[in-house]
């Protein structure tokens, strides 16, 4: 199951508590559903979801204790998904779901159950093992930016796309994305969104941390390849009889000790010296092989 389809079951179960906030829900779904009907006559939703259908039934029998029709009837078209119709005759009780914009979502408690419902509708979200993005797909510009004003009251930055022909409601930041499922209320996803990102977090500490070893060694490798390189040069064109006691005990501990550390090289001199005095002699070398070069170029050329 997707992690999507996770979230949708569990806020479908979830259990709304004052009228005004199942009202609010159910405003939510008829408004955000492409294939819901609103008339004088009746008020009837279309949907392959079967979260969404469980739901709006569950809600318009509770709220406002009618009969509520259900039908589910095999889609002929290439996908042969259920198509469940839930359908129930208006009445003034259910006109309050019709109201203008605004009036069913003024509470706080309000704007998250609006939220609910239209992520059941058109709501998605990505793996996010993989990484991070939350989605809301509507039909028009207004119902878009409905749904980014409700978010933007619980002041996640949420924006807006233009998808083909949707309008696409979106959050991108983990935080974003757990304080968006915290404001629905889906708090099992939620707990397992952050388990995901601690391990992700995890991981990712710890491959920085071989990157960088692996970086330091390759570093100091290409190093002590180089050393040795600029002392055998010196040792095939002058010899170490030309260097300075201290360069010329430097030189031959390094042949002698290619894979030692600094501070394993100081301590096989005599007298024993530092790593800063060994970087020095080692620098020094380095520089006397580059000078032996340069001369060499100049005589060939002469």
């Amino acid at each position: 199951m997707s992690f999507s389809r996770e979230i949708k079951e569990e806020l479908s179960t979830q259990k709304s508590g004052a009228r005004h906030c199942r009202i609010a829900e159910m405003a939510a779904i008829v408004r955000m559903c492409p294939e819901a009907v609103q008339n004088s006559y009746c008020l009837k939703i279309q949907t392959e979801n079967l979260f969404v259908a469980r739901k709006y039934f569950t809600l318009l029998k509770k709220t406002f204790n009618i009969e509520v029709e259900l039908s589910i009837r095999q889609n002929k078209g290439h996908k042969k998904s259920r198509v469940y119709t839930v359908y129930a005759k208006n009445s003034e009780d259910l006109s309050c779901i019709l109201r203008p914009d605004g009036l069913a979502t003024q509470r706080t408690c309000c704007k998250r159950a609006f939220l609910r419902g239209a992520f059941l509708v058109c709501g998605s979200i990505s793996d996010p093992n993989k990484f991070y993005h939350l989605e809301f797909t509507c039909t028009d510009r207004q119902r878009a930016e409905q749904i980014q004003t409700m978010l933007k009251a619980f002041a996640l930055d949420a924006r807006i796309i233009l998808r083909k022909k949707y309008f696409v409601v979106y959050l991108k930041e983990g935080d974003q994305i757990v304080d968006a499922l915290n404001v629905m209320e889906a708090h099992k996803a939620l707990m397992d969104l952050e388990n995901i990102r601690i391990f992700k977090d995890m991981r990712n500490t710890v491959n920085r941390k071989v990157n960088c070893e692996a970086a330091n060694i390759h570093k100091t490798v290409s190093a002590a390849v180089k050393q040795i390189e600029d002392i055998r040069y010196i040792r095939d064109s002058i010899g170490f009889g030309n260097l300075s006691e201290p360069l010329r005990q430097m030189a031959e501990v390094r042949l002698a000790h290619p894979d030692a550390t600094l501070k394993e090289l100081g301590t096989l001199l005599r007298p024993q010296v530092g790593k800063s005095g060994v970087n020095h002699r080692l620098r020094k070398l380095s520089e006397t092989a580059k000078e032996l070069r340069v001369d060499k170029e100049e005589k060939h050329y002469d």
